[in-house]
């Protein structure tokens, strides 16, 4: 799975407390599920994309509704030809939908243009890949600096936040390190900080480990639950069992369609039966 190489980010919003609606309950007054769909940061109804062979439709999604809400660290996990890179894609506005509605932090965005939805990438999503895709030329704090040049953001201010995000995933002091000068682990924490340095308000996480080894692998997961533990709304597009266990949320993707929707304890609890 590889998503587009564009990064962009914008400030995350502050995480809910005492989130009751994390259970995703059906509401039956209109009151509820107002509010139900006010407290999500995304919101997909009946979301369906079809890709074109000639004059032949290939359904790939075929009608997912899920809400996200602020603050929740959700993993999208499904085999080969679930559908979840072509959800990953929507979800992160680097395609349309074919039908259906997506809702992003108020914005229905499910049939705006290019440009606008290029706009909503630089404002509302970090983007965290498989390949990192850092610039191996530039040092650490150039590369996670980088999508503050394209915000025109000052040269002052880029470095300053530059820095504070690398001290946030740990590596200030490799702040001058070159890629080809780090671990893989190390690499991929600049990439994250990347992600972060523009304070997006979802970070999306496409196979994030994929990479790396599996002591690693748990450094990184572990970088994730304090981003998510400080706010942000975290998604993670995983294959793997292991990682997705990290989420606090599992969705898994079958044909198309969402198989199950359960909570990391039930989860958790279904697999030591």
């Amino acid at each position: 799975m590889h998503l587009c190489r564009t990064i962009h980010f914008l400030k995350y919003p502050k995480s809910l407390k005492n989130n009751r609606l994390y259970r995703q309950d059906s509401y039956s007054s209109a009151s509820s599920k107002y509010l139900h769909h006010m407290q999500s940061v995304i919101h997909l109804n009946n979301i369906q994309k079809s890709y074109y062979m000639g004059s032949q439709a290939i359904p790939v999604l075929k009608g997912i509704s899920l809400d996200i809400f602020r603050n929740e660290y959700v993993a999208l996990m499904g085999p080969s030809g679930s559908g979840k890179s072509t959800l990953m894609n929507i979800l992160g506005c680097l395609d349309t939908p074919t039908g259906g509605q997506y809702i992003l932090n108020g914005k229905d965005v499910s049939k705006m243009p290019d440009d606008d939805l290029a706009d909503v990438r630089n404002t509302e999503i970090g983007f965290v890949f498989q390949q990192f895709n850092l610039l191996p030329r530039l040092s650490a704090a150039e590369n996670v600096a980088l999508p503050l040049i394209y915000a025109g953001i000052g040269k002052k201010e880029r470095i300053e936040r530059a820095m504070e995000a690398l001290k946030k995933v740990g590596l200030a002091e490799r702040s001058h390190h070159k890629p080809n000068e780090m671990s893989g682990g190390q690499i991929q924490r600049v990439a994250i900080a990347r992600a972060l340095v523009n304070n997006p308000s979802i970070l999306l996480a496409d196979e994030p480990t994929g990479n790396l080894d599996s002591k690693t692998s748990v450094e990184v997961m572990d970088i994730f639950g304090k981003i998510q533990e400080a706010g942000n709304t975290v998604i993670l597009v995983t294959h793997e069992e292991d990682i997705a266990r990290y989420a606090k949320r599992v969705v898994r993707l079958k044909d198309g369609l969402i198989e199950w929707d359960k909570k990391r304890e039930e989860v958790l609890e279904e697999l030591h039966r």
